[in-house]
C-alpha cells in the first residue's frame, strides 16, 4: 500500500497544535481508516496499522460512545510492529452524529472531520422529500458541506421535475444531477474532492453509494448488486464505515444506508428550514404557537399557499423531536451530576469512618 503524507490524509495545522501535547510524549498522529468490532485499522505517515483503545482512555471517557474514536478521526497512538495503543481522539473539526439506533440515549458519531457531506437520492425511486429533510438536518448540523446528488439520472427519462420538488426542500445546499453509468455530474463530484480532503457519502440503501465511489475510485472499492426488478430499488451492500483514498486525492466515506435517522442535536433543523424560520420571527407574538394566534406568519403562509402544509408537518416533527431529544440529554446530564455527587459523598463518609470510627463520625 503506498505511503501518503498526514497532508494527504487531511492533516492540518489546526491538528497539529491539537497533537503537540501527545508529540511532546513522544506519540504520533494517525487517522481512524475503519472500525470492526472495537479494534480500529489507523493510518499514519509510516502505513497502515491495527490499533485500539487503552483501558485508562476508555476509563476517562466513562465508556460514553460518542467520544470513542470514529472513522474520519484523528488520534494520538503509541505504534510499533504490533496493535498501536490509542491515547486520544483530537478535537473534531465536523462531525456526523445521530441518535444511536435503539432505545438508549445516546450519540453515535457516523464520520468526523468531513468536509462535504453527500446526501444520495435515487431518481428511480419514490422521492422521500421527508427523508431528505431529515438528512439535510443532520448535515447541516454536523458543520460540512451539504450536497444533494440525485443519482441514476440515466434510469429516468427527464429529472427536471424531480430536481424542482428538491430545490424546495434543500434550500442553501448545492443540487447535483449524476449518474454512475453515462458519467455525467462526476466531474461536479470530484471539484469537491481534493487532496487531503474528506467527503461522505449518506443515504438510504440501494440509492448507489458505492457505485459512485468505485467510478471515482476507478476500481472496485465496495461490492454492489443489482436493482431489484420487483421495486427497483438497490439491495444493501456496504457493511461498514470506512474511509477510502482516492487515486486522484481526497478521502471518500462510505457508510452503510441507515434506516434510523434520529436526530442528536436540534441545531440543524433550523438550517434545515431557514424558510419556516424566517417566518417565525415575524409573527406577532414572539411566544406565537402557530396554532391560531392572531397575526401568526405560518398561518398566513398557509393560507396563502407560499408554505406547503407538509413541509410544515415534517418541521413540526423534527422540532417535537429536537425537543424531546433536548430534554432527555438534559436528564441524563442531572442524572450523571447526581451519580457523580453521590459517589463523592461515599467517598468522604468512608474516608471520616476510617480516621474517627463510626461513633465518632
Amino acid at each position: 500500500m503506498d505511503v501518503l503524507s498526514l497532508d494527504q490524509l487531511g492533516w492540518s495545522a489546526a491538528f497539529a497544535a491539537d497533537h503537540a501535547p501527545h508529540a511532546a510524549v513522544g506519540r504520533e498522529p494517525a487517522r481512524i481508516m475503519a472500525e470492526d468490532r472495537g479494534s480500529y485499522v489507523v493510518r499514519t505517515a509510516d502505513g497502515e496499522q491495527r490499533a485500539a483503545i487503552t483501558g485508562r482512555f476508555r476509563h476517562e471517557t466513562g465508556g460514553d460512545p460518542s467520544a470513542f474514536p470514529a472513522v474520519g478521526d484523528w488520534v494520538a497512538i503509541d505504534g510499533g510492529p504490533d496493535d498501536g495503543a490509542i491515547h486520544a481522539v483530537l478535537p473534531r473539526r465536523t462531525s456526523i452524529v445521530r441518535q444511536a439506533p435503539g432505545n438508549r440515549t445516546a450519540a453515535q458519531v457516523v464520520g468526523a472531520n468531513v468536509d462535504v457531506v453527500f446526501i444520495v437520492i435515487s431518481l428511480n425511486l419514490d422521492l422521500n422529500l421527508r427523508r431528505l429533510e431529515r438528512y439535510l438536518a443532520v448535515a447541516w448540523e454536523s458543520g460540512a458541506e451539504p450536497v444533494v446528488v440525485l443519482s441514476k439520472a440515466d434510469l429516468v427519462d427527464d429529472p427536471t421535475p424531480l430536481l424542482a420538488e428538491v430545490e424546495r426542500i434543500a434550500i442553501g445546499a448545492a443540487i447535483l444531477t449524476v449518474s454512475a453509468i453515462d458519467g455525467r455530474g462526476l466531474d461536479e463530484i470530484r471539484a469537491r474532492i481534493g487532496s487531503g480532503r474528506t467527503v461522505a457519502f449518506v443515504g438510504s440503501s440501494g440509492v448507489g453509494k458505492s457505485t459512485l465511489l468505485n467510478r471515482l475510485a476507478g476500481e472496485v472499492r465496495a461490492a454492489v448488486k443489482e436493482i431489484r426488478e420487483d421495486d427497483a430499488r438497490g439491495r444493501h451492500t456496504t457493511t461498514r464505515r470506512q474511509l477510502h483514498i482516492l487515486p486522484d486525492g481526497g478521502l471518500v466515506l462510505d457508510t452503510p444506508g441507515m434506516r434510523e435517522l434520529a436526530l442528536w442535536d436540534p441545531d440543524g433543523v433550523e438550517q434545515s428550514f431557514p424558510d419556516i424560520d424566517e417566518l417565525v420571527t415575524t409573527c406577532r407574538f414572539g411566544n406565537c404557537r402557530h396554532n391560531g394566534e392572531p397575526g401568526c406568519a405560518i398561518a398566513a403562509a398557509l393560507t396563502s399557499g407560499s408554505l406547503e402544509a407538509s413541509r410544515y408537518e415534517a418541521w413540526q416533527k423534527l422540532e417535537r423531536e429536537a425537543r424531546h431529544q433536548l430534554r432527555r440529554v438534559d436528564g441524563l446530564a442531572r442524572a450523571e451530576e447526581r451519580r457523580k455527587w453521590k459517589a463523592i459523598g461515599k467517598a468522604v463518609n468512608k474516608h471520616m469512618e476510617a480516621k474517627y470510627g463510626r461513633e465518632g463520625w
